[in-house]
């Protein structure tokens, strides 16, 4: 066997005749076993929270969106569509028409985006899942809207007001400043139908409308669109897909797809779940300072015998193996012990819902493989340079 690991699990299971160690020990032990069930917590539950966003992105953004690379529309042709329709992966495709415009209700003004859709525009997402208050549009040629529920909150606005309809004011199409409403002003009145509920900037950025609606106010032509949105078979094989319709396509045409859409959310995700990282790593380090306070005690208190050995033939390298395997081997075994705390932690809240953010909504949660070795990996690290700190104390003069 072994002689430094020999030695060094017997120094780590045995007690020590100085009751403070045992204690010392102990409490290194549960530092290790405690950061890094808070570490695995803190990475699942940021994992879920993500999961859970992005959640509402797949609910209301397309798996691809075409657009053109200048101006804001372009013409929908059979050359487009026949080159979409010819892609193996493509499972539906709509027209969409979107612009900034003006919204006034009762006297209440607001700036915000009207979005022109296609009948199979669900097909696409499930936006229509996200209706709190009121239905989904009919389609049936009426003057419908629904409304994003922010900006509901901001005009003030219900649903079904006969007597008051939402007006939406765009400019038309031109250049210079505009000197008449009359004549430089396109508007049409819509009847609120339904309020949907995401996000706190979805909510308060779109009114959906039927697409021919949106062409009226805006004076597009009947092939005249902004973009074209996209739902794949299969999203594993989306990249593909992409490269496939943008070298058809050419330069003329910008495809982006739904992380690149909402990339500043994603860097935001990814962003905070680094800076929990690296402060529950912090904690750890602190954690772990015990580990290095146990080990230099374990060294004085185990003077004598460390002098026999080497007194026996053992080097002061072989000597110093000894603290280090010993602090690995606490950290290694408060990381098994916390780790598996932890995953049964996060499966529990997973299966059970024990901590909830609303009496109807648990606290999300997600087990990844990759958070286990991010965890297992850093607690290693961790544990071992701190072994090697502490082992650094035993020189040639202290055990002589």
């Amino acid at each position: 066997m072994n002689f430094p690991l020999y030695i060094a699990k017997r120094y780590l299971f045995s007690k020590s005749s100085n009751n403070t160690i045992n204690i010392i020990t102990i409490i290194a032990a549960l530092g290790v076993i405690i950061g890094t069930i808070a570490l695995f917590v803190v990475l699942s539950g940021f994992s879920g929270l993500k999961a859970f966003s992005v959640g509402f992105l797949q609910t209301s953004d397309p798996d691809f969106k075409i657009t053109a690379t200048k101006g804001k529309s372009f013409e929908f042709d059979s050359n487009i569509l026949n080159i979409l329709a010819a892609t193996e992966g493509i499972e539906h495709l709509t027209q969409v028409v979107e612009e900034r415009a003006f919204f006034e209700f009762k006297g209440k003004t607001e700036v915000a985006y009207i979005k022109g859709i296609e009948e199979n525009f669900i097909q696409i997402n499930n936006i229509d899942t996200a209706i709190v208050v009121g239905r989904w549009l009919d389609f049936d040629g009426s003057n419908q809207a629904i409304v994003g529920n922010g900006i509901s909150n901001k005009l003030s606005m219900g649903i079904n007001d006969y007597l008051q309809p939402l007006t939406i004011y765009v400019p038309k199409p031109g250049l210079g400043y505009i000197s008449s409403a009359q004549s430089d002003i396109s508007s049409i009145k819509v009847q609120p139908i339904g309020i949907f509920a995401l996000t706190e900037e979805l909510d308060r950025k779109f009114v959906y409308i039927p697409i021919q609606l949106a062409k009226r106010l805006l004076g597009y032509t009947p092939n005249q669109v902004s973009a074209i949105e996209v739902k794949v078979s299969n999203l594993k094989d989306r990249a593909s897909i992409i490269a496939s319709v943008a070298s058809k396509l050419g330069s003329d045409f910008e495809i982006k797809n739904r992380e690149q859409l909402n990339a500043t959310f994603y860097k935001m995700l990814n962003t905070e779940n680094l800076a929990s990282y690296l402060i529950f790593t912090l904690i750890l380090v602190i954690a772990l300072f015990n580990v290095i306070g146990a080990l230099i005690m374990m060294i004085f208190d185990k003077k004598s015998n460390l002098k026999t050995l080497y007194n026996l033939g053992a080097s002061v390298k072989e000597i110093r193996k000894i603290f280090v395997l010993q602090g690995f081997l606490l950290s290694f075994f408060g990381l098994l012990i916390g780790l598996t705390i932890a995953i049964l932690l996060i499966l529990g809240q997973q299966t059970y819902g024990w901590f909830m953010i609303t009496p109807s909504l648990a606290f999300p949660v997600e087990f990844k493989f990759t958070n286990v070795i991010v965890v297992f990996i850093t607690i290693t690290i961790l544990g071992y340079v701190a072994a090697k700190i502490a082992s650094s104390r035993i020189t040639k003069k202290v055990i002589e």
